[in-house]
């Protein structure tokens, strides 16, 4: 009978490997309901994320479309004040006129350099206006017209006497009327390239 007793006072170790498995299901179940609440919110986050980076690649594109267009408006500026100081420099009266005969002739190269193309291949773009001049002196100042006697007066008004007489210009002629003709030529030079 003690064989017994000593027997019961011994105390079992209760087994765990029932209450260790529950548990790990009670965590697991707890982590997957919790992903799943979760999940929206992630969801929610991503969706978000992704409008965000959109319309940042949006207004980048949009910046640089606008920084494109406004260099090309740059460049097309300074093409055609290049353009209008060449015709000027070559003594085109007709700026303008000129300007929208030849503009689309002339083209920038990758370089920067403008040129025009035509059947020769590409030439500079002052050799190519200054050619333009040559075949087309109708953009250019009118020049002097007449010949020996004639009388110019730019004003329009009436004129008692010639104010040069070409055939008076002669080898021995006076000094003094030598020096009035050359001043009236030069009168009616600079009257003559201001337009006038």
């Amino acid at each position: 009978m003690e064989d017994h007793h000593a027997e019961d006072a011994t105390p079992k170790m209760p087994r765990r490997e029932p209450t260790q498995a529950l548990v790990r299901e009670i965590i697991h179940e707890f982590i997957k309901a919790q992903r799943s609440s979760d999940e929206p919110a992630y969801k929610a986050e991503l969706l978000d994320e992704r409008r965000r980076r959109e319309q940042l690649e949006q207004r980048l594109n949009e910046l640089i479309e606008e920084n494109r267009q406004s260099r090309q408006r740059a460049e097309e500026a300074e093409r055609s004040s290049a353009i209008r100081s060449e015709l000027q420099r070559l003594g085109v009266s007709k700026v303008d006129l000129a300007f929208k005969v030849v503009k689309d002739e002339i083209t920038r190269r990758d370089d920067g350099e403008l040129v025009a193309r035509g059947p020769q291949g590409e030439v500079a773009m002052s050799d190519h206006l200054s050619r333009f001049v040559e075949e087309n002196p109708e953009f250019l100042p009118a020049r002097i017209s007449g010949g020996s006697g004639v009388s110019l007066n730019p004003r329009g008004g009436p004129s008692s006497a010639p104010l040069l007489d070409i055939d008076k210009i002669r080898p021995g002629m006076d000094p003094d009327e030598m020096q009035r003709m050359r001043h009236e030529i030069a009168r009616i030079a600079s009257q003559t390239l201001r337009g006038l």
